[in-house]
């Protein structure tokens, strides 16, 4: 099946034949491979569900010169499940200790000062490009995804950009 032809038909009109044909083959697809990936069958259908739903809002992001369609969706579910994963590892609200913290040693906040001072320094010694993926990842806390959304880069661009930055930046703070 011509699927660029289905994914155009999606873009181009909301066709939700040809919505439903991509479903049809992609969704159980993009499931296995989520479970593959080690995703429970409960978290793999729900991603799924969200990849499909990306496919329909954003079809007109895809590219067939930059990729096929069975690339461009297992590459958002991939995407997708990296997020997950991030955000699973990040402590909820509830998670988070309340009340008075110990005072820090103060040889601890002069390191830390320290730290942050080089790291600065570091920082600005980047290219303006590495630097300004750096301050959008770590700072603004986007996905690689989400920057190449907002600056229109390949993908393959801003983490090739961004693992640089962090070498320099290791070398830099040693």
């Amino acid at each position: 099946m011509a699927w660029v032809e289905e994914l155009f038909a999606v873009r181009d009109a909301k066709d939700q034949k040809a919505f439903a044909a991509i479903f049809g083959h992609f969704a159980p697809r993009v499931k296995a491979f989520l479970m593959k990936s080690g995703a429970s069958p409960d978290l793999a259908e729900e991603v799924t569900q969200e990849v499909m739903a990306t496919l329909w809002r954003k079809a007109h992001m895809f590219d067939p010169a930059k990729a096929s369609v069975s690339t461009w969706i297992f590459t958002i579910a991939r995407n997708r499940r990296i997020d997950i994963l991030r955000k699973q590892r990040r402590p909820e609200p509830e998670d988070l200790p309340w009340g008075p913290e110990a005072e820090p040693d103060q040889e601890d906040v002069l390191a830390l000062q320290q730290e942050s001072k080089q790291l600065a320094v570091a920082l600005a010694a980047l290219p303006d490009k590495q630097k300004d993926l750096i301050v959008r990842a770590y700072y603004g806390d986007l996905t690689h995804s989400e920057i190449a959304e907002q600056t229109g880069l390949p993908l393959g661009t801003i983490k090739s950009r961004i693992r640089l930055a962090l070498e320099r930046l290791r070398h830099q703070m040693k």
